[in-house]
């Protein structure tokens, strides 16, 4: 107890991590972005940049199902009707065919796929029509409906859908674990750009192995509360 008689405030991982409060939020890891035969490997982006976080993003997705924390999949879903009039002509003034890029994750295509990891049945996914998860869906309600007020985020890319997402949820009053090791950009320079300016302003850096040892360390207290519920 403080001196003024009030329980002290959480202050270790295993605590702001607990099973019973937190989620594992995956972003992007679809086929279009990730995988060679994916719209953007065939453009001859070097996907395989990727690899190292994706096998991060795998085990970490494994240790939340270990110890019973919620893991959800957010994947960008596009239509010709959610192609923005600000999106076409962004990519005009870029200097892109309209095509060149407007179809990527299209609905119902296997370019919308998840790659590894995939979705377990059962397991929340939300289709975002724009980069931020928060943006066009349910997502806030979805997580406050199941108690939810930590996320600990990792997926695709760093610069971009997980900056939009990590930056909205921290202003909803979600706390945000960003997971570095388990994140990335097609340029590691512009990931560890992007990295740098989340951990200034909205989101706490974590390892793949830190949030590991976290949950093993508070899996029985998770446990015993589910047990009491």
């Amino acid at each position: 107890m403080s001196a003024g008689g009030a329980a002290a405030a959480p202050d270790t991982l295993a605590s702001w991590v607990d099973p019973t409060r937190t989620a594992v939020v995956v972003i992007d890891i679809q086929v279009d972005f990730a995988a060679p035969e994916g719209l953007l490997g065939k453009a001859g982006v070097d996907v395989s940049v990727l690899t190292p976080a994706i096998s991060k993003a795998k085990a970490l997705v494994d240790a939340a199902r270990s110890a019973d924390v919620p893991v959800i999949f957010v994947g960008l879903q596009t239509a010709p009707e959610t192609d923005s009039s600000a999106w076409k002509e962004w990519m005009r003034r870029r200097s892109r065919t309209p095509d060149e890029e407007m179809a990527i994750c299209r609905v119902g295509t296997a370019g919308a796929e998840f790659c590894d990891p995939k979705p377990l049945d059962g397991e929340l996914i939300v289709g975002k029509p724009k980069y931020s998860a928060f943006v066009g869906t349910r997502f806030e309600e979805q997580l406050r409906e199941r108690g939810i007020d930590t996320l600990v985020v990792c997926g695709i890319t760093t610069e971009c859908c997980v900056d939009c997402t990590v930056r909205d949820a921290f202003h909803r009053d979600f706390h945000v674990f960003l997971v570095e090791d388990a994140c990335a950009a097609y340029d590691e320079e512009v990931h560890q750009g992007s990295m740098r300016a989340l951990i200034l302003n909205c989101v706490i850096p974590v390892t793949t192995a830190d949030v590991k040892a976290a949950w093993q360390a508070c899996e029985p207290a998770a446990l015993r509360a589910k047990a009491g519920a």
